[in-house]
């Protein structure tokens, strides 16, 4: 049976370098929460069909950069938040987003951008209750050029159609070193301190700029 206590809502981030990964967590995340009675749901990357439409484009007419595909990003964000993540929150519940933040930062810094630029266009995104990092597999190999996959794979695909190309293993090694250190500084919770997290008005430390320190990515 659910647990009916009323209960303000809870923001769960998910993030990691692969797209699969990130989905996989996420659906590990919700299942335990549910397991547990928590009433939850996920929010995935790509809401608001923004990349799609982009990648309906003629490939020989269209023109990215890792700024620009980082601003799209921060306009999903920005449709996800507006009507997913914010109705969520204010029926009282607990939404998974997968990913959020984390993600973007450590694939902007994978493609070249400064870590400081991609966190200052996310600032409008709020701090989550708690951040779940993905467990890095495959790290020797780099990102798919496969959009379906996710944000990484899309970037790849399409950064990897530009000109100047992309070198994939060398971006995703990037990635993946950015993100340890944020595990490293004690960014990121165990599955037991989330769901603690989201059954109480807890918030637990190192779930909003990666900054701060928070519980070790215990399983």
């Amino acid at each position: 049976m659910a647990d009916q206590t009323s209960r303000p809502g809870r923001l769960i981030a998910v993030d990691g370098s692969r797209g699969a990964d990130v989905v996989a967590e996420a659906t590990r995340v919700a299942e335990r929460l549910r397991s547990r009675g928590v009433d939850c749901a996920i929010s995935r990357w790509d809401a608001s069909g923004l990349f799609g439409e982009l990648l309906q484009a003629d490939p020989e007419a269209l023109v990215v950069s890792p700024r620009m595909l980082t601003l799209l990003y921060a306009a999903d964000l920005v449709f996800r938040l507006r009507w997913e993540i914010q109705p969520a929150l204010a029926a009282g519940r607990v939404i998974i987003a997968a990913p959020f933040v984390h993600t973007a930062v450590a694939v902007g810094v994978g493609v070249g951008l400064p870590a400081a630029w991609v966190q200052d266009v996310l600032r409008f995104a709020p701090a989550a209750a708690a951040l779940r990092l993905t467990r890095e597999r495959k790290r020797g190999r780099g990102w798919r050029p496969s959009p379906a996959r996710g944000y990484a794979e899309c970037c790849a695909a399409l950064l990897g159609a530009a000109p100047s190309g992309l070198k994939r293993r060398k971006a995703r090694s990037r990635a993946v070193a950015w993100l340890a250190a944020a595990a490293e500084a004690g960014e990121g919770s165990s599955r037991k301190a989330i769901v603690k997290a989201a059954r109480t008005q807890e918030q637990l430390a190192g779930s909003g700029a990666p900054v701060a320190r928070a519980d070790s990515q215990r399983t």
